[in-house]
């Protein structure tokens, strides 16, 4: 092959994407997630669960006060557990198929609150798109959209603007 026709095949829409290492994606959301929360609340409590939520499911047997359920270790008086996923490639019918990802994210996060007797939120993020904070009840805010009068999906700068109460168990 040319050497000018190898050029051309390295740019543009003829090279090949380079490969996305999900478990550093993920690592880095969580990371800017508990820094938006630590800004929004004013401390340096928020941060990412060692080894992200597997930790919870593999230390069940430490004391119930060392216990970590989420993808977030966070303050003892921040009322969420936080479930963070981004980059899944979500459509619009996912929410109407029960075995989709989506669904598994409410699951996930549904077991981790019921652990750690708190209320859970899942905050996801389809790249390059806005993220949105998933939640099982309705705040203060008009939310985006409403799934089965039960699940209430909000953009999370406008869920973070809601008053310190919402957030304070």
């Amino acid at each position: 092959m040319s050497k000018n026709l190898e050029d051309v095949l390295s740019v543009g829409e003829f090279s090949k994407k380079k490969r996305v290492n999900s478990k550093r994606k993920g690592a880095t959301f969580e990371r800017k997630i508990a820094t938006m929360l630590n800004e929004r609340f004013h401390t340096k409590e928020f941060s990412r669960t060692p080894g992200s939520g597997a930790f919870a499911t593999s230390h069940k047997n430490l004391p119930e006060n060392l216990r970590i359920q989420g993808d977030l270790i966070t303050p003892t008086w921040f009322k969420f557990v936080v479930e963070c996923k981004n980059g899944y490639d979500l459509q619009i019918d996912d929410l109407f198929k029960r075995k989709s990802d989506f669904w598994s994210f409410i699951r996930q996060a549904e077991r981790d609150a019921q652990g750690a007797h708190k209320e859970w939120m899942v905050v996801y993020q389809k790249t390059r798109r806005v993220a949105m904070v998933i939640v099982p009840k309705q705040y203060g805010v008009k939310p985006e959209l409403v799934l089965n009068e039960t699940y209430f999906i909000y953009p999370l700068n406008e869920f973070l603007k809601l008053p310190n109460e919402v957030f304070c168990s």
